[in-house]
């Protein structure tokens, strides 16, 4: 007969198993800290083409909206984007072969309907606001879909990232009502929320 103690390492195998059949394992923590790396790096250059030298603290009365300078912010953020999705790739691809898992699965899948369909949503939301030129709403707007596609796709990982999500959607509401410090928002949420969830992760999951 089985002592106790083994059959609460079956449980534990048993629930760990299941746990792998339906949760993205492979994301990794690290790739979160360098995206928000990233994000931050990409809000400095921004700074520097849009408000130098006036403080980022001091709200802005004006909108950009010249040709230019709304060019290079945007290849600045797809920059930012493209950096932190090739990472993102290279460190899950990796995670996946430590633990002898496929990388494209039936929940890879899932994860990205998931994911997708208010990522998708929001950009296009985003470029009509950058269109019709409503500038000062389209860094809540990113915020607040970014949340809502993480709280979408955190059924198929791990459950901080439903609180990473919650925290996201909160700080895209209270930079609307600040429309003059996207750019500090941005940061926050896109950076340092990023580093501090990245650090948890790494610390809990991939070591």
């Amino acid at each position: 007969m089985k002592e106790i103690p083994e059959y609460e390492k079956d449980l534990a195998s048993i629930r760990n198993m299941m746990e792998r059949s339906v949760k993205f394992i492979s994301l990794s923590g690290m790739s979160g800290v360098l995206s928000g790396i990233y994000a931050i790096l990409g809000a400095i250059a921004a700074y520097f083409m849009v408000h130098y030298p006036i403080s980022p603290f001091n709200q802005r009365v004006y909108s950009i909206n010249d040709a230019e300078t709304l060019s290079q912010l945007t290849l600045i953020a797809i920059v930012v984007l493209t950096a932190s999705l090739v990472t993102g790739f290279l460190f899950s691809s990796r995670k996946a072969r430590k633990y002898n898992e496929k990388l494209w699965n039936a929940t890879t899948k899932k994860l990205l309907i998931n994911l997708c369909i208010p990522l998708f949503t929001g950009g296009f939301f985003i470029l009509i606001l950058l269109y019709t030129g409503h500038f000062g709403v389209a860094a809540p707007a990113s915020l607040i879909f970014y949340g809502l596609a993480l709280i979408q796709g955190s059924a198929n990982m791990y459950d901080e990232v439903r609180y990473l999500g919650f925290c996201e959607i909160v700080l895209g509401l209270v930079s609307a009502l600040f429309p003059g410090y996207g750019l500090i928002f941005w940061v926050m949420g896109f950076g340092i929320l990023h580093v501090v969830y990245g650090t948890i992760m790494h610390n809990k999951y991939d070591r």
